[in-house]
C-alpha cells in the first residue's frame, strides 16, 4: 500500500504548477462516451481515480491511451452497458457514467458506487432526476438497471445543489429529445468545465456557474480536444501547507477566483497573498492567527474538500478555531489521528473546536480518506520528530506526486 515518512520542521519555498482537476476530469471521461470520434483530454492528472475510470471505460469497449499529460479516448466500439461492480465500488465517480452510457446506449446497469467513506451520499437525487427525464429504473440485488429508450427533456428542480447530480443530468439530457432545465443547479467551476467540454462536442448547454442551466438535446456529438481546468483543491492544499510550515511559494496555473473563500480566510489569518492573473504568491512568517468560525458550504462557499487541511492549520494556529462541517456528516475521521499527534480538538455533532498549539508531535497514523489523508501529511510537515502515514492510497486518489512536489519545496518526506 505504501507509506509516507516525514521529518517535520522544514519551511516550504519554491514554485509549483498545479495539476489538472480530478473532480473536473472524471465527468469529462464519462462525456467522451457520447461520441464515436476521438476525444483528447489534456492536462489530465495521473491519479488512482483516473486510472480506475480508464479501466471502466475499457471494460465498456472504449480505447483509452495516456500520452504524458494527455489521454485519448475513442468510444467507437462501445460494446457494453454494464459498469463492472468491482471497479464501481472503487470509484464514486463511476456514477457519472450512468448518464453518458444511457445517452449513448439507451440502457445501463451499474452497482452502487464506492469511493471515500465520508458520510451518506445518496444517489437518489440522480435517479429521481433521471425518472423526470423518462428513464425507467429498477433497483435490485445491489444493482441499478436503467432503460432510457424514451428519454425526453424536462424541467428538473433539485432540493440541494448536488455537483454530481447536476453533471449527470447534463450528460444524459445532452442526448435527450427536447429542452431540459435544471433549477438549483450546483455552481462549482467543474460544472462550467463540463459545459465547455460538452459544447465543444456539439452539445447546446448554457447557464453553468449559475443556479439555472438549460440543455437542448442533440443526437450528434463530435470529437474534440479539451484542456482540464486546474485543481482548486490541490492548489488550496499547497497554500495551506505553506501556512502550516511557513515559507513562500508561487502556484502557477491556478484559477484564483476559484479559491476566493480560502484566500480570504488565509489573508485574514495573517498570510500575505498576491494574485497575478493565474498565479498565486504567498509568504508566511510565524504562526497564523486562529479562525473564529469556518462553515463548509456549496460553492462559492468554503469547500468541504479543504476542511480537513484547514483543520490541520487550525491545530497550529494562535488561538481557538471553530469548524462546522455542513456537507458530509462523517468527514472528521482525520481528527482522532491528529489527536494522536497532540492536537487539542473536541467535536460535538458537526462542530470541531480546535485550540492551537505551536507544534504537533510525530506519530504513526493512517489515512482514512483522500482529504483527511492530505491533512495528516500537512500535520507531519509541522510535527516534531518523525511521522509515518500508512494507507496513502487514499491520498493518491487525488494528489499527483504529492511527496515529490512537497520534497521539491523543501519538505523532508519520502514514500516507501
Amino acid at each position: 500500500m505504501g507509506k509516507y515518512i516525514i521529518n517535520g520542521g522544514s519551511t516550504l519555498h519554491g514554485q509549483l504548477v498545479v495539476q489538472g482537476s480530478k473532480n473536473a476530469v472524471l465527468p469529462l471521461f464519462a462525456g467522451a462516451l457520447l461520441t464515436e470520434d476521438e476525444v483528447v483530454i489534456q492536462n489530465c492528472p495521473d491519479l488512482l481515480d483516473v486510472q480506475n475510470m480508464s479501466r471502466i471505460l475499457r471494460s465498456l469497449g472504449a480505447d483509452v491511451e495516456r500520452h504524458g499529460n494527455s489521454v485519448k479516448i475513442v468510444g467507437k466500439h462501445l460494446n457494453s452497458h454494464e459498469i463492472p461492480v468491482g471497479l464501481a465500488k472503487e470509484l464514486r465517480s463511476s456514477i457519472f457514467l450512468l448518464g453518458s452510457v444511457l445517452a449513448r446506449m439507451k440502457k445501463a446497469k451499474v452497482a452502487y458506487p464506492g469511493g471515500c467513506d465520508i458520510g451518506i451520499r445518496p444517489i437518489n437525487i440522480h435517479l429521481d432526476a433521471f425518472r423526470e427525464l423518462g428513464v425507467r429504473i429498477e433497483e435490485r440485488y445491489g444493482y441499478i438497471f436503467c432503460d432510457a429508450s424514451e428519454i425526453q427533456g424536462a424541467p428538473i428542480a433539485f432540493d440541494y445543489p448536488s455537483v454530481g447530480a447536476t453533471e449527470n443530468v447534463m450528460l444524459l439530457a445532452s442526448g435527450a429529445k427536447g429542452m431540459t432545465t435544471i433549477s438549483n443547479a450546483a455552481r462549482e467551476p467543474e460544472i462550467e468545465g463540463l459545459q465547455d467540454f460538452l459544447n465543444a462536442m456539439g452539445a447546446r448547454i448554457s447557464g453553468a456557474g449559475t443556479p439555472f442551466i438549460t440543455i437542448e438535446g442533440t443526437e450528434h456529438f463530435k470529437g474534440t480536444q479539451y484542456t482540464t481546468i486546474p485543481d482548486r483543491i490541490v492548489a488550496g492544499t499547497y497554500l495551506i501547507a505553506t501556512a502550516v510550515c511557513g515559507g513562500e511559494i508561487e502556484i502557477i496555473g491556478a484559477k484564483p477566483a476559484h479559491l476566493h473563500s480560502l484566500i480570504s480566510k488565509l489573508t485574514k489569518s495573517g498570510c500575505k497573498i498576491l494574485v497575478d492573473n493565474d498565479n498565486i504568491y504567498m509568504n508566511v512568517s510565524g504562526r497564523v492567527a486562529a479562525f473564529d468560525k469556518i462553515e463548509t458550504q456549496p460553492y462559492p462557499g468554503f469547500p468541504t474538500d479543504l476542511q480537513a487541511p484547514l483543520c490541520t492549520l487550525a491545530c497550529v494556529a494562535r488561538g481557538t478555531s471553530s469548524i462546522i462541517e455542513n456537507i458530509f456528516e462523517t468527514r472528521y475521521k482525520h481528527i482522532p489521528e491528529l489527536i494522536k499527534m497532540g492536537a487539542r480538538i473536541s467535536v460535538i455533532d458537526r462542530v470541531a473546536t480546535i485550540r492551537g498549539i505551536e507544534r504537533l508531535s510525530g506519530a504513526e497514523i493512517a489515512a482514512m480518506d483522500l482529504r483527511g489523508g492530505a491533512a495528516l501529511v500537512l500535520a507531519g510537515l509541522n510535527a516534531k520528530g518523525t511521522t509515518i502515514i500508512s494507507d496513502i492510497h487514499h491520498i493518491e486518489r487525488g494528489y499527483q506526486n504529492f511527496d515529490g512536489t512537497l520534497a521539491a519545496l523543501g519538505a523532508d518526506i519520502i514514500k516507501v
